[in-house]
């Protein structure tokens, strides 16, 4: 099938149900059982190698740092900031920016990162009252979610092309953030993209709040509800 085989050049660190819940979020019905087996047949479900930006001698990039910002209701990512050095300043500006643009959440909670970023970090939610969580030293488990996020940006991105400018890492995170965010079905979601789910829950939350009053109000307790979960990674 043309669409799969252009699934596989696109997305090549994807499986099959990756394919098949794009294909249907694009208008497929297709059965997918009869995908499976056209997916099996043309290779597909051997690994297949990441395709690389085109190679350049010269010196090895630096490692930057990401701080990835994610909204852990709908498991959109609403930020990643990558550079060789992650300023206070530039910390404090990222929280504002996202507060301004998406609302006060209830709750940061931050991954295991620089001493100084989560103590910043802290004392910001602290003046703005918001709640903070900091996730304990060796014990991931506490937010298994976001090391499997860190596991599949780095899986998709920064393992996935040999980047040789930092400029070249940002182009790459914008578009892969764009497909993650609108277009990349996620299991959890129902096959659905974030962005697909948070607008479904709103518009059944506008329709409930149309209806009653009490509706209303059980549909401010669900936003009230949802938190942003900011992580700090090095890589």
């Amino acid at each position: 099938m043309d669409e799969l085989s252009q699934l596989s050049k696109d997305h090549p660190r994807e499986g099959f149900w990756k394919f098949y819940y794009r294909m249907r979020n694009a208008g497929h019905s297709f059965n997918h059982k009869r995908v499976h087996r056209v997916y099996v047949h043309m290779g597909l479900s051997i690994r297949r190698k990441a395709k690389r930006l085109v190679a350049r001698v010269k010196e090895p990039l630096e490692v930057p740092r990401s701080f990835n910002v994610i909204d852990d209701y709908n498991r959109e990512v609403l930020f990643i900031e990558t550079d060789y050095s992650l300023k206070s300043s530039r910390v404090i500006y990222i929280l504002r920016h996202l507060v301004n643009k998406y609302g006060k959440p209830t709750k940061i909670q931050m991954d295991n990162g620089p001493e100084f970023v989560a103590k910043l970090a802290q004392e910001w939610s602290q003046m703005n009252d918001i709640v903070f969580h900091y996730i304990q030293p060796g014990k991931p488990t506490q937010n298994a979610y976001i090391e499997r996020f860190n596991q599949t940006y780095r899986r998709h991105v920064l393992d996935a092309y040999a980047f040789d400018s930092l400029e070249e890492v940002r182009q790459e995170t914008d578009l892969w953030m764009r497909d993650y965010n609108f277009v990349r079905p996620h299991v959890s979601l129902g096959g659905m993209s974030p962005v697909d789910y948070r607008m479904k829950k709103q518009n059944t939350l506008l329709g409930l709040r149309s209806a009653t009053l009490h509706s209303a109000q059980e549909g401010s307790k669900h936003n009230q509800s949802r938190q942003i979960m900011y992580i700090f990674k090095l890589y």
